[in-house]
């Protein structure tokens, strides 16, 4: 759900509405097709359930990572999401770094989808990726985009070097800044966050830099290393995936005379709004913590209740849906498993993860852990939000309400990106070009001004 992405290993997940999807191809006995015809073919398969067939055409890291026994699972989490599959409507193809792409625009009952799959030079799959599909984004009417700048940065060092975005106000400063952490998965991995046709992160960098506040934002290290992750994924952890960046981001904004260094904020959303906690307990150049749709339940046991409501948006519960619930309940239980042990693998989506991810986690409590921090705290959630539940939210406001260092909001319309929704939320609006609500963004650059307006409490 949020550990391996990787290039080779299928992670699709919309922010947590998992989706674990594969690919390969039929063995070729005649002429060498082109790739793109390749690509079609894996879509075609997997839509007539040709799992055999798909499974000819992986890569070798690939097919152990992701075995035949696995490919149903995969495909039926992606129909979960997408609804079924129609048709494949359009193609385009491209070389990145001597590596063939091919991207297909696809219909599913429920929304477009993008497939981006990736080829060797022996035409197997080393990468796929899905996601909803998504057209060109046009920034918000609250953004100002006379009033700030933007620059490339580095997050960290070699060899886990990261691409960000510094969005720096005009004017004199030093101006209090805050540091996005991405959700889960890391299909919207990027440093926008982009869902479909949707950039939060970016939404957020451009309204909140219009309104004086500084913004750092980066990919997510599963996103621009995934082939190294999935290469040694032994021992690898939230702190691996998360941790270490955002504290890498907060302390490359202290070293800047533009920022000022009393006043810095970590911005969480969903699986970023989990650990938001354990960053800052690790951080104390942190000055305050903005949780968006923070989790406060086990990763498996979101997992679980996400299958089951996708699975419900079909009416009736179909064999193929009790199938998908029966497997998440059994990985569940395997994870929950007190004999589970280091340097073990255990299924996840659908895929194999290091043990070593869910122990680590085994113990976590975020909101237990908030309640500790002096540090202020800004808790927000949408009351529509079909992927961390306002029963999270009232987690949070059971360990912090009544604390003076924390702020608690919901926010009647909004789903899990904090955009609107008209009716009942189902994720598949997020295939629907949108903006965070101006409200949200207002929230949080009134809550960071008055922090950076009093002493800083660390």
């Amino acid at each position: 759900m949020r550990l391996l992405k990787v290039e080779t290993v299928v992670l699709v997940v919309a922010l947590g509405i998992c989706a674990a999807i594969s690919s390969a191809i039929i063995a070729q006995t005649t002429a060498p097709q082109t790739n793109e015809a390749l690509a079609r073919e894996i879509i075609s398969n997997f839509a007539a359930r040709k799992f055999e067939a798909v499974e000819a055409r992986f890569g070798a890291q690939l097919a152990a990572v992701l075995p035949l026994d696995k490919l149903p699972a995969s495909w039926d989490s992606a129909l979960a999401l997408f609804g079924d599959f129609v048709a494949i409507e359009s193609a385009r193809s491209e070389q990145i770094q001597g590596v063939s792409v091919v991207h297909l625009v696809c219909k599913f009952s429920r929304m477009q989808a993008d497939y981006m799959f990736a080829f060797d030079a022996q035409q197997k799959l080393v990468g796929l990726r899905g996601t909803p599909h998504s057209s060109p984004w046009v920034a918000p009417d609250y953004a100002k985009q006379d009033s700030f700048t933007e620059r490339s940065v580095t997050v960290g060092s070699a060899p886990w070097a990261l691409s960000g975005t510094l969005t720096l106000p005009k004017g004199t400063g030093p101006f209090p800044a805050v540091v996005f952490v991405h959700g889960s998965g890391s299909s919207a991995g990027d440093q926008d966050e982009t869902i479909g046709s949707n950039k939060g992160f970016k939404d957020l960098a451009w309204g909140l830099a219009s309104r004086g506040i500084a913004v750092l934002r980066y990919v997510k290290r599963t996103r621009q290393y995934g082939p190294q992750i999935a290469a040694n994924p032994a021992g690898f952890t939230v702190k691996q995936e998360t941790e270490e960046d955002a504290r890498a981001a907060v302390a490359l904004l202290a070293t800047l005379p533009e920022i000022d260094s009393k006043h810095l904020y970590v911005a969480g959303h969903s699986l970023g709004g989990y650990v938001g906690p354990r960053i800052a307990a690790g951080d104390p150049q942190i000055s305050g913590l903005i949780l968006l749709a923070g989790s406060t339940r086990p990763l498996e046991d979101m997992v679980v209740e996400q299958t089951r409501f996708q699975v419900s948006l079909s009416g009736a519960i179909t064999p193929e849906g009790q199938q998908a619930i029966d497997r998440a309940e059994a990985e569940k239980k395997a994870i929950e498993d007190p004999n589970l042990k280091p340097g073990t693998m255990v299924q996840f989506l659908g895929v194999k993860a290091p043990a070593e991810y869910f122990l680590d986690l085994r113990n976590y409590n975020p909101p237990q852990l908030a309640a500790s921090l002096r540090i202020p705290i800004l808790i927000l959630q949408g009351e529509r939000d079909v992927q961390v539940s306002m029963l999270d939210f009232d987690n949070w406001k059971k360990a912090l309400g009544g604390k003076p260092n924390a702020t608690l909001k919901s926010y009647p319309t909004l789903n899990h990106l904090f955009m609107p929704v008209t009716g009942r939320a189902t994720g598949a609006e997020y295939a629907t070009a949108n903006h965070i609500l101006l409200e949200v963004v207002e929230d949080i650059a009134a809550w960071v001004k008055k922090q950076a307006a009093a002493p800083a409490t660390k």
